[in-house]
């Protein structure tokens, strides 16, 4: 039956088989989800029989413009399509996802000997959600923070394009890529680092980021090395005084062993007598007899030697106030 949609079915089939004139280039459209689009289509030709679009290989709509007739294909779509201010231009409305594909158009007339044909390539994108920002290993040496900053999306990273940007310095800076490596030194001016995406219909930024908060283990790190540094000076220089105290104590003690020493020689001086000059016992010389036979006594020719044995002094200045000590008496007899 004449207009049917089985009818046009297989005169598409038909086309897909014998080939067809093609009319000017690809055109590439985008759309989002949840949005319209709508294909252009300007045509010379003066008697249309019949307009045929197709998605993928999947008729879409038919239009006849002598009867007025619009034949879609599948149910879901008929509140989707539509023909604005009463021409053949496609309009494509409530996107999703799976409408990105390839759509073509065949203008048929009685006037052409092959069919009028156009294609269209659609991309679908989401509408972009703010990026999140995640940091790589920080290295934090002599208060200065290295790190890696990654921006990502959650979802829809077809197509997206990522930008840093660096605020805070003299001159403003960019970096392309979701990687921004990053180096600020602890007490340098503070920085501001954004994310920013793009894709073919929408964009977002991260939350800015700010280097001080970011390296804060920067600081940390610095002070950890001075309580590190106070922790081992502490101890050092306890020692150090344990040991000079040590030292001023047994001098101190030496000093006063010197000054005693020296009264008690200046005491020595002054009084001979009660001072001992060989130790506390008295030595004795033995001198030898050729002639072991003790001679008899002869009192003409005997000197008396006297050798007076002092007792132990306990105190010299009490020797000043003792009565006189007993004498002993040694005699030899000198031949």
């Amino acid at each position: 039956m004449a207009g049917s949609p089985t009818c046009f079915t297989l005169i598409y089939i038909l086309w897909q088989l014998t080939g067809s004139t093609a009319s000017g280039s690809v055109k590439e459209l985008v759309g989002s989800i949840g949005g319209a689009v709508t294909f252009p289509l300007k045509s010379e030709v003066k008697q249309v029989d019949s307009i045929v679009w197709t998605f993928n290989t999947t008729p879409l709509v038919t239009i006849q413009p002598e009867g007025g007739a619009m034949i879609v294909t599948q149910n879901r779509n008929k509140e989707r399509v539509d023909f604005p201010d009463g021409g053949y231009s496609l309009k494509l409305s409530k996107l999703k996802k799976n409408d990105s594909g390839i759509y073509n158009v065949e203008i048929y007339s009685s006037s052409l000997q092959d069919p009028f044909t156009r294609k269209y390539v659609l991309r679908v994108y989401e509408h972009l959600s703010k990026p999140k920002v995640t940091m790589g290993l920080q290295s934090n040496k002599n208060g200065t923070c290295v790190t890696n900053l990654t921006c990502r999306m959650e979802h829809g990273e077809e197509d997206v394009i990522y930008t840093w940007k660096a605020l805070g310095q003299a001159v403003n800076e960019s970096h392309n890529g979701s990687i921004l490596p990053i180096s600020w030194r602890w007490g340098e001016s503070d920085m501001t680092f954004i994310c920013i995406v793009r894709n073919p219909v929408s964009s977002n930024f991260s939350s800015p980021i700010l280097a001080r908060k970011l390296c804060e283990g920067a600081a940390d790190d610095s002070d950890s090395s001075m309580v590190l540094l106070c922790l081992l000076l502490v101890p050092l220089l306890l020692s150090l005084f344990v040991l000079g105290l040590f030292l001023w104590f047994l001098k101190r003690e030496t000093q006063e062993e010197s000054v005693e020493e020296k009264k008690r020689a200046d005491i020595c001086r002054e009084t001979p007598n009660i001072c001992p000059y060989s130790g506390e016992n008295t030595e004795y010389d033995t001198i030898p007899y050729t002639d072991r036979t003790i001679p008899m006594e002869d009192a003409a020719n005997t000197l008396y030697s006297t050798v007076e044995i002092p007792k132990k002094m306990e105190n010299p200045h009490s020797l000043l106030t003792m009565p006189d000590t007993p004498r002993l008496f040694a005699y030899e007899n000198v031949i």
